[in-house]
């Protein structure tokens, strides 16, 4: 199969029909290109905190609750983009409010669709400092794995992305391709999650199709500077590149990245790899209470 991965720049809209012309080429083009599964970035939906004008937009609780405002109406339009095109999208991830427990506080929500609409979302596990201490977003209420025609699939938001028994959670659970949206500011926080797919790809022998946002929005606020590339990583082993990398675009260049992906070379390499990391992982559980101290004297 072909995935997409978006390296998706923020936009100011005068009114909704400028969102979803944009979101609708978008889809278009990757469709356009053969892709059947399409992952856009985490927080890309704060772009429709636009929509409130400059004040909203560029206030902390503002930009968030108005982002949310529009996600019925931003769903309804990925749903109709997805059966329209028959393909797999992850939407850029948001804020939602009014889960039971999170007490009246938002989480990162990502929702992820099919060419018969949407199969269902995946909350951020792990909050940044800035998303604890700024936003005050709240962590979801476990992990989602969706079995579709493409494979096992599974969604680590940004962060998620750095702590690996989340992945390993989602490699038990049978998933083959790991979607990375993410939204960092510096180069060194992408260089951060960049090598948290690339490290889930290694030791889950999977894929990882990461999404960043890309560019500058200084109308909305947290979301002034963003940097990233989109890539597609797999294990550096047989049937995939020595680097690991499938594919990856320009640091800093909007547009879709694309790779090919085979599900089979994902059960080879599981199977009868160089390294065996998957199968070799309960191995390590061993030696985790034998830790020496070995003082020099």
């Amino acid at each position: 199969m072909k995935v997409a991965a978006a390296a998706y720049p923020l936009d100011w809209f005068d009114d909704w029909s400028a969102y979803e012309a944009k979101v609708t080429a978008w889809v278009a083009e990757a469709a356009g290109q053969g892709a059947e599964l399409l992952v856009f970035p985490e927080y890309a939906a704060m772009e429709l905190a636009s929509l409130g004008g400059q004040a909203v937009a560029g206030d902390i609780a503002g930009a968030l609750i108005e982002a949310d405002r529009h996600r019925p109406a931003a769903e309804a339009l990925h749903a109709r983009l997805a059966v329209a095109h028959r393909v797999h999208i992850l939407a850029a991830s948001g804020p939602a409010f009014g889960l039971a427990h999170a007490g009246g506080r938002p989480v990162n929500r990502a929702s992820f669709f099919g060419p018969n609409g949407l199969l269902g979302h995946q909350d951020k596990a792990m909050m940044t400092r800035w998303e604890r201490d700024g936003w005050h977003v709240v962590p979801g209420d476990g992990l989602q794995v969706f079995d579709t025609p493409l494979g096992r699939i599974g969604i680590l938001i940004c962060y998620d992305s750095e702590f690996p028994l989340l992945g390993r959670a989602l490699a038990e659970a049978g998933v083959e391709i790991l979607l990375v949206p993410s939204a960092t500011e510096t180069l060194a926080g992408f260089t951060r999650v960049r090598v948290g797919a690339m490290a889930r790809a290694l030791e889950n022998q999977l894929v990882a199709v990461h999404a960043p946002i890309v560019g500058l929005a200084h109308w909305c606020y947290g979301m002034e500077e963003n940097t990233g590339a989109a890539s597609i990583y797999g294990p550096p082993d047989h049937g995939f590149p020595a680097t690991g990398i499938l594919a990856e675009g320009t640091l800093g260049q909007p547009g879709w990245t694309y790779a090919e992906v085979s599900r089979e070379a994902i059960a080879a390499v599981r199977a009868d790899g160089g390294v065996l990391n998957l199968s070799h992982w309960p191995e390590q559980l061993s030696q985790l209470h034998k830790v020496a101290v070995r003082a020099e004297t």
